[in-house]
């Protein structure tokens, strides 16, 4: 209710809004205004390493292939998620890369717990051990689990590198071990209950 809304129902009730009288009604007013203005904030994943549009670094592109980074996965955290939210998963994709099956995966984390709130600089080593306990990595388009960089063919225009986090509604994802990154961004997607995303660009 508006603070001017609830004074105009007070004088319909024969209150006299006077300056003595008003201060009685303040707290109230106060209380009303932060009721409404009150909103949740919304779900975001956001890198203290990579900002919104801009260019990766190249200390978290790919080694090999022509690239020359040295491959350390971007330090990620996040606020706002859904109340139910049971456990969350991140998948960082290449749209636009020619591979002919829609586009080429970087990376692919699940089973982070929902207490988790960020993922540390160099968390997504192949051996998972900077992952909080119980995460799971799963293949890349590389076809090793991990973070793999970013590392377009050269003369490419710049690619776009969406780095997206689901909130899910179960607690673990029952995969077999040498879960495809296609299965797993099946059930990640299959069970999403909100997503937050950012998307960066390189190019060489």
């Amino acid at each position: 209710m508006h603070c001017f809304s609830l004074l105009g129902r007070l004088r319909q009730k024969g209150v006299s809004m006077t300056f003595m009288s008003l201060h009685r009604f303040w707290p109230l007013l106060i209380s009303t205004l932060s009721i409404v203005n009150a909103q949740p904030a919304p779900f975001a994943l956001i890198s203290t390493d990579i900002a919104p549009g801009s260019t990766i670094r190249s200390e978290f592109v790919f080694n090999g292939f022509g690239c020359t980074g040295l491959n350390v996965s971007p330090a990620l955290e996040w606020r706002g998620a859904p109340a139910d939210t049971r456990s969350f998963a991140l998948i960082v994709h290449d749209p636009d890369a020619q591979t002919g099956v829609g586009g080429f995966t970087h990376w692919i984390v699940y089973n982070l717990p929902a207490s988790a709130l960020k993922l540390s600089r160099g968390a997504g080593n192949m051996d998972g051990k900077n992952l909080p306990t119980g995460a799971v990595q799963s293949s890349t388009s590389f076809g090793t689990p991990g973070w793999s960089g970013p590392c377009p063919p050269q003369g490419d225009r710049p690619h776009r590198y969406v780095f997206t986090l689901y909130a899910l509604k179960t607690a673990k994802l029952d995969l077999p071990a040498n879960t495809s990154q296609a299965f797993a961004g099946f059930n990640i997607n299959g069970n999403a209950l909100a997503k937050a995303s950012f998307t960066a660009l390189f190019g060489r």
